[in-house]
């Protein structure tokens, strides 16, 4: 995969306007009171002729959102803008089911989606649209950037791991003509092509990875713009991010149960359909990780199986590929060697924490059924429901801590990286996912009390 990466593209040579198709933005929204006006106000400010664009939110809430929701579109519609609000009575389907219903008035060729956390630059439009001309195109994906990358070490984290998908993962996969998939939001579709697919179809928890390969199936081409950035802001709990990676994972595993027969009986080369396989059950290394977490110790208790410069070398040889993935997509983006030294590390920390969580996410995904989508918290008070339980991450730190304290006795010092990394990995995140819910559980505490003492009586607290 890093052989084939050369660097990010040049932009795509400009259409003229009078060539422009007309384009629906579609904006699906779901309780998102923080940031609903910003979106939407970002889309009016496309850089698109009026006569040529169409603005849909769609709109799931059942809270204030609805109402600043509504003044948002207003403001769109004084501009001149054609631009409407959808809602439905049920929330069918989640987010695909908002998608497909905002498909039957839509009026552009071409289909436009941002989630509701992103933040559209006015050059968007102008500079993806050239990507879609070629009519045997039925999808152009930019890359995605990150306002608050600098916010914590979770959000670096978080970063780095998106980075490698962006700048390394798609682009190879692009340019050696596999399957590679839209990311739900910041990209275009050409609407024949999602009625050539099937429609969006509500069957999985990742609607956006379904199409994208029903569509690549159906023998419509993708492309990848990478010089084409939109940027959008990260979870900032880790409870919210492991919402979004658990709905991920356990959704690319009831993509590969759904899709598998087809992929294998279709006519795609032998070895883009091996890739698919390879995409779709890649969440499957979360188990995987925690196995090995498990049997560490084990090992190490009953003695070690291989010499102890073995053990170095296994480490290296397992780690470096991982650094190097991800320490090539920080250097592709300019970052300095600290930086990315740092970021790489924190980012596979990250990916050794989750897979507790995530374990839970793959066979539900493949022995289990559909599920809730859960969106993921953004700003403005929502929060997002525990996910895992710290204590057995924690239980996990102390498990491998011990091993490595026996392993430093014992003098195998080649198995210490081992073992550090994965300690340290888990104490992170199930310390960080501990201190969210203590947190959440004492201001809950706390705005209890105070609305209870809002309800007495003025007099009510001197009487005895």
């Amino acid at each position: 995969m890093l052989r084939r990466f050369n660097s990010i593209e040049t932009p795509a040579a400009a259409t003229p306007p009078e060539a422009l198709p007309r384009i629906t933005v579609q904006l699906p929204v779901y309780n998102e009171r923080a940031v609903a006006a910003r979106v939407i106000a970002a889309a009016g400010a496309l850089d698109y002729p009026s006569d040529r664009i169409q603005i849909q939110v769609l709109d799931d809430s059942g809270d204030d959102t609805c109402k600043i929701v509504d003044q948002a579109v207003a403001a769109l519609c004084r501009q001149g803008l054609d631009a409407v609000v959808v809602r439905r009575t049920e929330r069918t389907g989640f987010k695909a089911g908002a998608l497909d219903a905002g498909m039957l008035t839509a009026t552009g060729e071409l289909v436009c989606i941002f989630d509701a956390d992103f933040m559209p630059r006015p050059e968007f439009l102008r500079q993806l649209v050239p990507h879609i001309q070629d009519p045997k195109v039925g999808c152009v994906q930019a890359r995605w950037s990150h306002e608050n990358r600098d916010e914590s070490a979770l959000t670096r984290a978080q970063a780095t791991l998106l980075d490698g998908h962006f700048v390394i993962e798609h682009k190879v996969r692009h340019d050696a003509g596999l399957f590679f998939n839209f990311n739900g939001t910041a990209g275009i579709w050409r609407r024949a092509a999602i009625r050539d697919a099937g429609g969006w179809q509500t069957d999985t928890l990742t609607e956006d990875l379904d199409l994208s390969y029903r569509a690549q199936l159906a023998g419509w081409r993708f492309v990848y713009a990478p010089e084409v950035v939109s940027p959008a802001e990260l979870p900032q709990s880790l409870a919210a991010f492991k919402t979004q990676q658990h709905r991920w994972a356990k959704g690319s595993a009831q993509v590969l149960k759904k899709l598998a027969k087809r992929i294998y009986n279709s006519s795609t080369p032998l070895p883009v359909r091996l890739e698919a396989f390879i995409h779709l059950s890649s969440n499957v290394g979360y188990p995987l990780v925690l196995a090995l977490s498990l049997l560490l110790p084990v090992v190490h208790l009953h003695g070690p199986l291989v010499g102890d410069a073995a053990h170095l070398a296994i480490f290296v040889l397992c780690t470096l590929s991982v650094m190097l993935f991800y320490e090539r997509g920080q250097r592709a983006l300019g970052r300095g060697v600290l930086r990315r030294l740092g970021d790489t590390l924190l980012a596979m920390s990250l990916g050794i924490g989750l897979c507790v969580s995530q374990s839970g996410a793959v066979f539900a995904g493949l022995f289990g059924t559909r599920g809730v989508f859960e969106r993921t918290p953004k700003r403005g008070g929502y929060r997002a429901l525990a996910r895992g339980l710290p204590g057995i991450e924690l239980t996990l730190a102390l498990w491998l801590g011990w091993a490595a304290v026996c392993a430093a006795r014992a003098g195998l010092w080649g198995s210490l990286p081992f073992l550090a990394l994965f300690t340290a990995s888990f104490l992170w995140v199930g310390g960080l996912s501990l201190w969210e819910a203590l947190a959440v559980q004492v201001g809950s505490s706390r705005r209890f009390a105070k609305a209870q003492s809002s309800r007495r009586s003025p007099g009510e607290g001197s009487r005895v």
